[in-house]
């Protein structure tokens, strides 16, 4: 069978087919090999003890940076960009929320504890929360130094300064707030120690919609300069 072009692709027969894509398969399964080996590299990281007191504010009061493991050994918070004056949550970080809600009686399952921390006033998030339907535990860090110190918010003095540290490095910095994502780990005496954190292209594993994405024929389809410019609230979407 003579091959042809359809949408600018080859189009060959099923025994051709079959052949590229077992030769695909051959480096999927090579690229799952690393990816493993990489997952056991982060946990073999060595821990640092956190030894600073951090309070947020919640629906039910005063929870300390302890009591965010809800009676879990190991917590996973999601740092979102919400800043104190924003009357919205940031679209980019709503897009990785709107697949939270989905996954948290099988994290509770494996021990594990999420929680979603932004700078905004909890009245501004309880009220936005309810807009978008979610049911994740969200609360507030203000006016605390939780963000600052794990990288997701940046003082006002540090970015004048462009000294703003971000993903391990000193960078420009045009916002006051990023995403990132951190991890912790509570011991039977009640000690905490920070395990791992990751930010910018380092949240992208997480995301399911881009995880289904990388499978079509036309990919993310994104602008290489603007990638996300396309994501909205999934509230303004018009189709």
């Amino acid at each position: 069978m003579m091959a042809r072009r359809s949408g600018g692709r080859k189009v060959v027969s099923h025994k051709e087919w079959i052949a590229a894509r077992k030769a695909l398969l051959r480096k999927e399964k090579k690229f799952t090999q690393l990816r493993e080996q990489l997952a056991e590299q982060r946990r073999a990281l060595p821990w640092e003890k956190i030894e600073k007191e951090y309070e947020f504010d919640t629906p039910n009061g005063k929870n300390t940076l302890p009591e965010l493991f809800a009676g879990k050994s190991q917590l996973v918070i999601y740092q979102f960009m919400f800043a104190p004056e924003w009357d919205e949550g940031c679209p980019h970080c709503s897009f990785w929320a709107d697949h939270y809600d989905g996954m948290l009686a099988h994290l509770n399952q494996r021990d594990v504890s999420f929680v979603v921390v932004s700078r905004a006033a909890l009245s501004k998030l309880e009220k936005f929360k309810l807009r978008m339907g979610w049911r994740f535990k969200w609360v507030s860090s203000a006016p605390g130094d939780y963000n600052y110190d794990f990288q997701a918010s940046f003082r006002t003095e540090d970015v004048r300064r462009e000294t703003a540290f971000y993903n391990y490095k000193t960078v420009k910095m045009r916002m006051m707030d990023r995403e990132g994502i951190s991890v912790f780990y509570k011991d039977s005496k009640g000690t905490i120690f920070h395990t791992y954190s990751t930010y910018a292209r380092g949240i992208d594993a997480v995301n399911p919609t881009y995880q289904f994405l990388d499978l079509v024929p036309k990919g993310r389809d994104e602008s290489p300069d603007y990638p996300q410019d396309w994501v909205r609230h999934h509230d303004r979407y018009t189709h």
